[in-house]
């Protein structure tokens, strides 16, 4: 379709959502669609409800915040679950001004961002839409119209709690425009837009001393007061501030605690109440939700000034902590990367989650318990099965440091080095060596790390490449084998057959003669032995191998080379030390014979198609793994 073709007809479908009506039309629309007179905390949950929920890892997953924000599932469980959702149900939740907290970079603004973008989209769909008077600069709720004697009734009727005092302007608009008529005041259908600014605000603090009250309440038009003769006369006031356009919405408090007080004192009374003052009128009613961020230090010392001890009880502070998972950090990575001017720069498989291993290795705290190192700690933490502990410690884990995320490197750092590393190799290609080099080379230049912090990132950038030299060996011997998964698999069911016969003390056949055999003791050490199963261990272990197996039958399910971690583990080594002395020889070889250098292209070929690599990622793989072979 040509693009002014999608243009027209984009501007077809928003004519088509628009709806406008007198009062009482509005009325039937509510009895038929009561969901249309919520509550804009309801909105907001709603809304996050509609996309959809899921169970992972034990925590529910909201989908809304797929592709946009990862590794914080339990931050946003705990978000929906603790405000957003008493909030819509009229708990005194929503009577709190919700404060994100955390570190720089951990994803508090991308959130916001996400609630206003979900919200515009949500109040364009039937189960978000929402109705205004028109010509109302704060789009009020039509139901303010209701008289308080009458509400109790409309309750009753509808199941609708009206909440709200008809504002000053529309007070005056309906004795003046309508004889006081509420049924013929006109209704309309708004669409929430933070650029239009109906329904969503944006207050930034700045000069405490320049900003004025009227950026969050409105002002008077001057030039307007001749005409209406008065000050206090709606009419000739300006409803254009913050508090009054976010009304039906969500106002961002950006930097919520470098301000002054007395515009918190207005957000407090906006929250607590449900309305707040401006000009000389009475209290002006808004339902909107205040929702601000700041960062650690910051609201420590907020929360040190005896002075605020009054604002604390009326703040709901949620932690956003940096993610704490390799496997999410990477992703954060790709996504920042897609979005920039050097996606078409080839990254090497492994580069960015090398990355992503030593930025979760700065964030992570010693345990002093648990006797678990920070490496096990990072991959228990991103599902990987570590041998001595579950999911039970991952639970106790998190509970002995609970600051835990709080500090270290940010994501936003990381993609500097790697734009550095595109930039100062300046190919079209670069792996993980190429951005540990530049990882450390800006620590130098990092003005908030401390000399110990330094020393300490250090460590993790080699721990990061030990990390990456196991992976980079695994990729190439693999790579080696002509089909790794069905030598894998092979070698593992001849290792079952045996395991088998000697937990039942039974013969095996060979296959060739026909007789009867013992099973092949020396296959199954050999196998065992690459993840330390001691000879004295080795009757436990292989039997509870066979009691998985039979864990998987009963289940209905086959079990195969996943199904077990350390036995896939085992196979897995048991291969590449056969295979060491052929990739050894090959890799390092200067001047490769005819066999040789067939088998290279072939492994260059098969890292180009199966694993992700470019000739350029390939070669290089191939040359650094044969000089790890070769120390």
């Amino acid at each position: 379709m040509d693009f002014l073709e999608k243009i027209k007809e984009y501007r077809a479908y928003e004519e088509r959502l628009k709806w406008e009506g007198t009062f009482a039309e509005y009325l039937e629309l509510v009895r038929k669609q009561p969901e249309i007179a919520q509550s804009a905390h309801s909105r907001l949950y709603n809304m996050i409800i509609s996309a959809g929920v899921s169970e992972k890892n034990g925590h529910k997953h909201y989908h809304f915040f797929d592709d946009s924000i990862y590794g914080l599932d339990e931050s946003i469980e705990r978000l929906v679950e603790e405000y957003f959702h008493p909030a819509a149900r009229r708990l005194d939740v929503k009577k709190r001004i919700l404060l994100l907290m955390g570190p720089v970079s951990g994803g508090k603004s991308t959130l916001v961002t996400l609630l206003k973008r979900g919200l515009e989209q949500f109040s364009r769909t039937d189960e978000g839409a929402l109705y205004a008077i028109k010509g109302c600069p704060m789009h009020e709720d039509p139901l303010h119209l209701i008289p308080d004697h009458l509400r109790e009734s409309f309750f009753e009727e509808t199941g609708i709690r009206i909440e709200g005092n008809l504002s000053p302007l529309n007070t005056m608009r309906l004795e003046k425009e309508y004889g006081g008529r509420i049924e013929d005041v006109p209704v309309e259908r708004i669409f929430l837009s933070e650029d239009k600014r109906v329904g969503i605000g944006t207050f930034s603090p700045s000069d405490p001393k320049s900003q004025d009250i009227a950026d969050l309440t409105g002002s008077i038009d001057f030039s307007t007061i001749a005409e209406y003769g008065s000050e206090s006369d709606p009419r000739a006031y300006r409803f254009d501030g913050e508090l009054n356009k976010a009304n039906r919405g969500l106002m961002e408090f950006q930097e919520m605690l470098k301000c002054d007080e007395k515009f918190l004192w207005h957000l407090l009374s906006l929250t607590q109440e449900g309305n707040f003052k401006a000009g000389r009128f009475a209290l002006i009613s808004a339902d909107e939700l205040i929702i601000a961020h700041t960062n650690e230090s910051e609201y420590r010392t907020f929360i040190s000034n005896k002075k605020n001890e009054a604002l604390h009880s009326r703040i709901i502070v949620m932690p956003v902590p940096y993610n704490l998972k390799v496997s999410e950090e990477e992703k954060i990575y790709s996504k920042m990367i897609s979005e920039s001017d050097v996606s078409n720069v080839h990254i090497a498989p492994h580069a960015l989650k090398t990355a992503a291993i030593f930025s979760i290795l700065t964030r992570l705290k010693e345990s002093k318990s648990r006797g678990i190192d920070l490496v096990k700690k990072m991959k228990l933490y991103d599902g990987e099965s570590v041998e001595g502990f579950n999911s039970a410690d991952i639970k106790e884990l998190k509970y002995e440091h609970q600051d835990e995320g709080m500090s270290g490197i940010d994501p936003r750092y990381v993609i500097n080095r790697i734009s550095s590393a595109i930039i100062k190799k300046g190919v079209p290609s670069i792996n993980a060596l190429d951005i540990l080099r530049s990882i450390k080379d800006g620590l130098d230049q990092h003005p908030s790390i401390s000399k110990e912090d330094r020393e300490r990132y250090m460590d993790f950038i080699s721990v990061a490449r030990h990390e990456y030299d196991e992976m980079a060996k695994r990729e190439v011997q693999k790579a080696f084998v002509y089909s790794f998964e069905e030598s894998a698999k092979t070698l593992m069911n001849n290792y079952l057959d045996n395991v088998e016969a000697y937990c039942n003390k039974n013969k095996l056949y060979d296959p060739i003669t026909g007789d009867e055999i013992d099973p092949d003791e020396k296959l199954m050490r050999s196998i065992e032995e690459q993840i330390g199963i001691s000879e004295n261990a080795k009757k436990a272990f292989r039997e509870e191998i066979l009691i998985r197996i039979s864990a998987y039958a009963r289940k209905g399910k086959r079990f195969d080379y996943n199904s077990h971690e350390r036995l896939r583990e085992a196979i897995q080594k048991k291969l590449f030390a056969d295979l060491k002395d052929v990739v050894k020889i090959t890799t390092s070889s200067k001047t490769p014979d005819e066999t040789q250098l067939k088998r290279i292209n072939e492994v260059i070929a098969r890292l180009i198609d199966e694993y992700g690599y470019n000739s350029t990622s390939a070669n290089e793989l191939l040359r650094y793994v044969g000089s790890l072979l070769n120390r």
